[in-house]
């Protein structure tokens, strides 16, 4: 789940927030945590302990509902998936120079890989860890040489001098929206890991997952801030991340940054490949098929790339409204399965009420997210 929020756009986000809001941005990224937080424990306790993914919860409390969420789920991660590869084609320029839309066919071939061997599930798990730390790495270093004002940004942590109520919405949707909602749950299940007895694991995995993602994020942040709290003028015409990269350490930042947001795409390539072909088959389907669809999912992405030459700007806006508008549907589901059928479907399981309050609340704010992906649309209309 880490990895796979882990993204281009994560990047390329935290990249223009820090250089907008400078220290305050450091609110923003705590309270996204906390809501991040909020949403998943709740995704992946309802998903844990029935053993059932989330189309098939959907199913249950209305029939067809979990077929509509499954091709939302897997429409948005396709679109993504061709940003993904064009994140990749991306980080190989930037690391070794090599032309963006080889470093895109390379990354996925990297990704198709995983995929064909005979133990995909352990290659998968291990792969995505190594990544994660490589990536965790590489950002503390340049976080270090970057020399930012870390005491300035721990006080706009608790005391911002802005505060940006659109900014915190766009890091929710971003790293619980679409398939990254599901993508650990998805994941613990097929790994065998469910029931009752398993809810002391689903609740310390799902917590650790978001730690992960803002302990990435408030690196990366600080990374970026060293830099533009200099004062430097930076263009945001490119990547605001890569140029802040390059000016606090560097040729090695430069290659730094190519290498993190690589390992990034590559990441997030198998993750939306993988979670959206979780959506279209069952537990009971072979390891083979699943393996066989996630692969021809990812080359799909990868001729959409290459056809296009670069990440379709438009086809990203949609995918963007449609993960917004996923967020509230399926994630209500799950809270309405955690709320009134525990008998049926939780095997009887005594869901904490202070889990459902959160849990509601949090979804109150998807509500509003989705209203807000809802202008992604205008803007194709206004195109």
């Amino acid at each position: 789940m880490a990895t796979s929020a882990i993204g281009p756009g994560f990047i390329t986000q935290t990249g223009q927030f820090t250089y907008k809001l400078g220290a305050s941005f450091a609110f923003a990224i705590l309270i996204s945590i906390l809501i991040d937080i909020a949403v998943q424990l709740n995704v992946w306790r309802v998903i844990g302990v029935s053993g059932r993914k989330a189309h098939e919860l959907s199913n249950a409390v209305l029939p067809g509902l979990g077929i509509l969420l499954s091709i939302l789920v897997a429409l948005g991660g396709f679109v993504f998936n061709v940003g993904n590869v064009a994140g990749g084609g991306l980080g190989f320029d930037s690391m070794l120079g090599v032309d963006p839309t080889i470093g895109g066919v390379i990354t996925a071939i990297l990704a198709i890989a995983v995929f064909l061997s005979r133990k995909a599930g352990v290659a998968l798990d291990r792969i995505v860890v190594v990544l994660g730390v490589i990536m965790i790495l590489a950002t503390a270093y340049v976080a270090f040489v970057s020399n930012p004002p870390v005491g300035d940004a721990m006080r706009n942590a608790v005391m911002p001098e802005t505060i940006d109520f659109a900014t915190i919405t766009t890091l929710v949707g971003g790293t619980v929206g679409g398939y990254i909602t599901y993508a650990g749950a998805h994941r613990m299940i097929d790994a065998g890991v469910s029931g009752l007895e398993a809810v002391t694991d689903i609740t310390r995995s799902s917590v650790t997952g978001i730690i992960i993602t803002g302990l990435m994020r408030f690196l990366l942040f600080l990374a970026i801030l060293g830099v533009v709290a200099t004062g430097v003028e930076l263009s945001t015409d490119s990547s605001i991340a890569g140029q802040a990269f390059g000016i606090a350490a560097g040729e090695i930042g430069t290659r730094l940054f190519g290498l993190i947001l690589w390992g990034a795409s590559i990441s997030s390539v198998i993750g939306a490949a993988y979670t959206s072909v979780s959506f279209l088959t069952h537990n009971n389907t072979p390891v083979k098929i699943k393996n066989g669809l996630t692969i021809a999912f990812i080359v799909v992405s990868t001729i959409v790339f290459v056809t296009l030459g670069k990440a379709p700007s438009t086809l990203l806006i949609v995918a963007g409204a449609v993960n917004g508008l996923i967020l509230p549907v399926g994630f209500g589901v799950l809270l309405f399965v955690a709320t009134f059928k525990t008998r049926k479907l939780l095997d009887g399981y005594k869901y904490p009420v202070w889990l459902l309050v959160i849990g509601w609340a949090s979804w109150l704010l998807t509500i509003y997210l989705g209203w807000k992906s809802l202008g992604g649309i205008a803007q194709l209309w206004q195109g």
